[in-house]
């Protein structure tokens, strides 16, 4: 007797007349959709487009890293120690940071500013003369050109005087604003020192802390040697160049450090308020603006040739998308992104393009005048900037593989998740930023014109960020308003940590908000009715899961036979339901759900006749035995 080599009876029990659907083949035996093919197909070419994705994004990193490393961040360090910490001297101990009004600028001006700048000895005091007119910053960093200083003032007139004060006040100056700007001559009179400059059209705003301040301005550059410099700041102290209307004052140099080609660009800003006083701030950039150098620089050009390439391949394939696709194509989040690293890439390649030519020419007019300022604040600036957008860039190249990996269950639980609970999250969220935003106003009008953390709406939302998660300074809230200072603190603490944050639970509670196992089980208590009641089929399940788990024993058997009635009829409702509407569908069309109920039903079918197959096989080569036994021979 022959047996079959497959599973058992599976060709004989199909009549060779009955034809198979169109839409079917067969693998072992089994009867499988052709649609397969479609989803090995899709997968395939998914993971094939996940490999080269994964390429791109490997050199979009080694580029990304290859741009920033530790010594910017010590390069930084030194320099900023040296010109913010350093004081006048062991008795003054004025320094950049203690700066409070125009005579501690000036002090640190001539005393501070100009000891970082020229290094003209040794530390034993050895002069050094190995480089004429040139000074090497703590011996290592080259100060390119020289140092510029440059003011903005504001016109006098230009805020409203209370008529009962204005016999007593003459001069009014407000704080900076661009059309309050003042651009007349002053003083002396004569040169860039006494008269307005006009800034270039590329010359980036300067955001600071009292306001947002232009490019223009009087200015001056302090001269190669540093007794040179003191003669001339000694001067423009005695005329009055800081005047009343001086509202901001920059101090602007650059460095090279050959070492480590890195260009570190300072810049020092002291702002004078219309409240009077003043308040230092500082910039510091270590950009590398000589892009190559090195053997590794040359590897990072093969890097970025590379990465062009995939831009223009990634470029054409969009267009092509659009093409097809048409309006269809905007209506998926995907392909926004796809969209926005495309561009922040093409900004990107012609940035570095832009950058390498116009450090060229930099180069060349500081080499062949050597008593000038070089502008390199322009292309650190963007130079920053354009790290930071690369930054973004990468993050979301890194978010963008979730599109690739979108076939596995297991990779889509986030997704799942997130948008499951998006209904409760917004609430949830609508609810915290009302309470949230109205406290935050609450502060800003009780509290801003005392406490530091509460002096602008800004401050404010951070602070208040800063009390949920824990750091807070409750004496400085105290101080500020003893009544309603603790007032605010304990009712926000309160409505944020006890109201909101569980506010789930209390609508429970409340009856608000009906439970989860309510919410599953509608009044009138059985889960048939749900079918009825025009629920879901998923929301069906769920309930049925949900019974199941709270419903049986330690053995796994359900407690209570009128839950196994139930899911019977569930089932039984489910799987006519969907039969009807696969025998209704056309046979050359097979949708996903079907396909996924389909392919489900034909793999659990094949698992069980592969058992049943191994199970004949053992039987089958037990029966010679029982042919030559013993009591065969005896019946």
């Amino acid at each position: 007797m022959e047996h079959p080599s497959g599973p058992v009876g599976l060709e004989a029990a199909e009549p060779r007349a009955e034809r198979r659907p169109s839409g079917t083949r067969r693998v072992g035996g089994i009867v499988k959709p052709r649609l397969s093919y479609s989803r090995e197909l899709e997968i395939k070419t998914t993971l094939q487009e996940l490999l080269i994705y994964i390429i791109f994004l490997t050199d979009l990193c080694i580029l990304t890293f290859g741009m920033v490393n530790t010594d910017m961040y010590y390069l930084n360090k030194v320099m900023s120690n040296l010109f913010l910490e350093t004081s006048v001297s062991e008795t003054d101990r004025t320094s950049f940071k203690t700066i409070g009004s125009m005579v501690d600028f000036w002090k640190f001006a001539e005393g501070p500013l100009l000891d970082g700048l020229y290094w003209d000895t040794w530390y034993n005091n050895k002069t050094l003369t190995s480089h004429k007119n040139s000074s090497h910053v703590y011996y290592e960093n080259l100060l390119l050109g020289v140092a510029q200083i440059r003011q903005l003032k504001v016109r006098n007139n230009t805020c409203a005087i209370y008529p009962y004060f204005r016999t007593f006040l003459k001069e009014c100056y407000r704080e900076y604003r661009y059309v309050a700007e003042d651009k007349s001559d002053f003083g002396l009179k004569n040169g860039s020192v006494w008269m307005y400059s006009s800034a270039s059209s590329l010359a980036p705003w300067h955001w600071g802390a009292m306001g947002l301040y232009s490019g223009g301005g009087f200015t001056f550059t302090l001269p190669k040697s540093r007794s040179e410099s003191i003669r001339k700041l000694a001067f423009l102290r005695r005329n009055g160049w800081l005047t009343r209307g001086t509202r901001v004052v920059f101090i602007d140099f650059s460095v090279y450090n050959a070492n480590i080609n890195l260009f570190c660009v300072v810049r020092l800003v002291v702002e004078f308020p219309a409240t009077g006083g003043a308040l230092p701030s500082s910039q510091f950039y270590s950009v590398k603006l000589l892009r190559y150098v090195t053997y590794y620089d040359y590897f990072l050009a093969s890097c970025e040739v590379i990465f062009c390439l995939f831009i223009f391949t990634f470029i054409i394939q969009e267009i092509l998308k659009v093409k097809k696709l048409k309006t269809e194509y905007f209506k998926s989040a995907w392909n926004w992104l796809d969209m926005l690293l495309v561009s922040l890439s093409i900004f990107a390649i012609a940035f570095n393009m832009y950058r390498t030519v116009e450090v060229s020419l930099l180069m060349e007019s500081l080499l062949s005048n050597a008593y000038v300022y070089p502008d390199f604040y322009f292309l650190a600036y963007w130079q920053t900037r354009y790290n930071n957008m690369i930054a973004i860039n990468v993050f979301f190249a890194w978010i963008k593989i979730f599109k690739f990996i979108s076939f596995n269950k297991t990779m889509t639980q986030l997704s799942s998740t997130l948008s499951r609970c998006a209904k409760d999250i917004i609430g949830f969220a609508i609810m915290f930023f009302i309470i949230f935003f109205a406290y935050a106003q609450l502060g800003y009008l009780v509290f801003g014109s005392q406490v530091d953390e509460f002096s602008t709406f800004q401050n404010c939302i951070f602070t208040q960020f800063r009390i949920v998660l824990g750091d807070f300074n409750f004496a400085s809230i105290e101080q500020a308003n003893r009544i309603l200072g603790p007032i605010y603190f304990i009712t926000f603490v309160f409505f944020v940590f006890f109201v909101l944050l569980s506010y789930n639970k209390a609508l429970v509670k409340l009856r608000l908000k009906k439970s989860k196992m309510e919410d599953l089980y509608p009044a009138g208590g059985s889960l048939q009715s749900m079918k009825t009641k025009g629920h879901s089929a998923s929301k069906t399940d769920d309930a049925l899961k949900l019974s199941r788990r709270s419903s049986v024993d330690e053995k796994g058997y359900l407690k209570s036979p009128q839950l196994q009635k139930w899911k019977e009829t569930l089932h039984q409702k489910y799987h006519s339901a969907e039969n009807k509407e696969l025998a209704m569908a056309p046979q050359d069309q097979v949708s996903p759900q079907e396909f996924q109920q389909l392919f489900r039903y034909a793999t659990e079918l094949e698992k069980r006749l592969n058992e049943v197959n191994a199970k004949l096989s053992r039987v089958l080569k037990g029966m010679p035995d029982l042919k030559g036994s013993p009591d065969k021979k005896q019946r």
